[in-house]
């Protein structure tokens, strides 16, 4: 495994990294119907493989919230052993065909699809885009680790690697996190200190969002929308529209026009659920 350039272990790249141990575990273990367990580990695992030319590399890219690259190397091994849960064979050394690199790689891209609707929870919308290759991509990995998949006896391994554009987009949000839990917490301190900790907040740029309702809505429903289509929300046009700051309701108002521009008339702040 690439050695890493960044700090061991850290926290917004650990956190990133659970979630796709997390989509791992529940992909595979729906396809195959028994439970898949999927450990994430910063260090070489035995039985680890050393580069080969037969590996497959994919590419995990992200927009939206998250900016950067994630890659995945698949051995030889690998490669056939997912493609076999996907298809329903028996565990049996076989060789490495296109059809299972497909198959391995439509698995992930499952993955993938479970991974990208766990983040949107806490992050947001990250569309995934992934795309295979039969090399390592051209940029050196800033952080890396195993997933371990399974029993020892069968035990599947994974290599990851990050990108250091994606590692500055996780540390950048997890920033932003930090600063709205602090602001979200009461924080009992003298006149003095209080405006020292506030100085350090002042010039970090914060997302707020307005969120005028909901509703859930049916398959059948979204793909019959079309231009004109009128969509009713769980709201009275009288109630107030929540102004979230990381998926928190800090504020409540009426939307009103400053200037030609939609803007919110502050009437409640504060936290009130949401």
């Amino acid at each position: 495994m690439t050695d890493s350039t960044a700090p061991s272990d850290p926290r917004e790249a650990l956190s990133y990294l659970q979630v796709w141990a997390n989509s791992l575990s529940q992909a595979l273990g729906d396809i195959a119907r028994v439970p898949f367990a999927c450990v994430l580990q910063t260090e070489a695992p035995p039985g680890a493989s050393e580069v080969n030319p037969d590996d497959l590399w994919i590419v995990v890219g992200s927009a939206g919230a998250l900016r950067g690259e994630m890659s995945l190397r698949l051995s030889p091994a690998t490669i056939v052993r997912l493609a076999q849960i996907l298809m329903g064979e028996p565990a049996v050394h076989a060789e490495v065909t296109s059809e299972r690199r497909e198959a391995a790689l439509e698995l992930l891209r499952q993955v993938s699809g479970l991974a990208a609707t766990e983040l949107r929870t806490h992050r947001g919308e990250i569309p995934l885009q992934l795309e295979s290759s039969t090399g390592a991509p051209s940029w050196p990995p800033s952080f890396s680790g195993w997933f371990l998949i399974g029993e020892d006896a069968s035990r599947i391994l994974l290599e990851v690697h990050l990108s250091a554009a994606m590692l500055a987009s996780l540390r950048a949000e997890q920033s932003q996190t930090d600063v709205a839990s602090a602001m979200a917490k009461p924080m009992p301190l003298g006149p003095y200190d209080a405006k020292v900790n506030l100085d350090l907040l002042m010039d970090v740029e914060l997302k707020v969002i307005l969120r005028f309702g909901g509703r859930r809505m049916l398959l059948r429903e979204l793909l019959d929308l079309n231009p004109g289509s009128v969509i009713t929300l769980d709201r009275q046009v009288q109630d107030p529209v929540d102004m979230l700051l990381d998926g928190r309701v800090v504020a409540r108002g009426e939307v009103v026009v400053s200037e030609g521009n939609y803007a919110l008339r502050v009437t409640e702040i504060g936290p009130a659920g949401g």
